[in-house]
């Protein structure tokens, strides 16, 4: 049975692995038609739906008002603000540089740790940062350190802001005790109508057109929503969560993939050196993780 549950978890994790993969592909096609409050609108959504049909299918206590006032809030960071500022990145920049760019955030969540949650840093942790930065220099600069890069400054501002967002709201979500889906509904119904509110009052609702409801409803089921709870459920079927949690490594690499083939971005060729260095410091920061389980 114990061996049954892990191979669920495996099966479950490398499912949300894909499904994160195409995440990169999908801003960028949506981007070509859409502004991001507009993607973000119909993404939020499709969310909202998915959430609210998914919460009459479980059964979970009520709880303090204090604590949906909390979760509330909690929707502010993401989906509301995380995705917008996201967006706006991958919509200044390639999506080979704004995807290796946001998956830092492992090592913006272990620097918060510190004076947040008072952890300390390991060694493990150190090194992973310097090796991982040193990816990101080599990504940014396509190995040409003398020269000023030709990216968006800004977008490559907001790529490394998406992950201080991710990691406040990863932080904060854990002081509170709800059920993962009551938690998420809760962000969505509050900022849906405020996005839906911006919208209009820039008449700025987007065209729905099968494109951008294919796009929309993708990266609302998919990016937001599908892989969240699978992802959950993998964690709690497996006793082993660091090794589970490495399996979120393999998305940048698959996402390379697609963006070549979907996007048809030539890849430079200090991309492909970059990107495992980058990731092989993100792997060295969570290992204490694994090591723990």
């Amino acid at each position: 049975m114990k061996q049954e549950n892990e191979n669920r978890a495996t099966v479950l994790a490398l499912t949300t692995v894909c499904l994160w993969s195409t995440a990169a592909t999908a801003f960028k096609l949506g981007l070509k038609d859409l502004d991001p409050i507009q993607i973000l609108w119909i993404a939020c959504c499709v969310s909202t739906l998915f959430f609210g049909f998914a919460r009459l299918f479980i059964s979970t206590p009520s709880y303090p008002l204090k604590s949906y006032l909390y979760a509330a809030g909690l929707g502010f960071l993401n989906p509301f603000a995380y995705y917008l500022i996201l967006f706006e990145a991958y919509l200044r920049l390639p999506a080979q540089i704004a995807q290796p760019l946001n998956y830092t955030w492992a090592i913006t969540l272990a620097l918060l740790a510190v004076p947040i949650l008072k952890q300390k840093l390991t060694n493990n942790s150190i090194l992973g940062i310097f090796i991982s930065y040193a990816g990101v220099l080599l990504l940014l600069t396509q190995g040409e350190f003398e020269k000023h890069t030709t990216l968006d400054p800004l977008g490559i501002l907001l790529a490394i802001g998406s992950t201080f967002l991710w990691a406040f709201y990863w932080l904060a979500s854990i002081r509170i005790t709800m059920h993962p889906v009551t938690l998420m509904l809760s962000g969505f119904l509050t900022v849906t109508p405020i996005i839906t509110l911006i919208c209009l009052m820039g008449n700025n609702l987007p065209s729905l057109t099968f494109r951008s409801i294919l796009i929309g409803t993708w990266i609302g089921l998919f990016e937001m929503g599908i892989s969240f709870l699978l992802w959950r459920s993998a964690l709690a079927h497996t006793k082993n969560a660091g090794r589970i949690g490495q399996f979120i490594f393999l998305s940048p690499f698959i996402s390379l993939i697609l963006i070549h083939y979907f996007l048809e971005e030539t890849i430079q060729v200090t991309t492909y050196f970059a990107l495992p260095i980058i990731v092989l410091g993100l792997l060295l920061v969570n290992r204490r993780l694994a090591d723990r389980d």
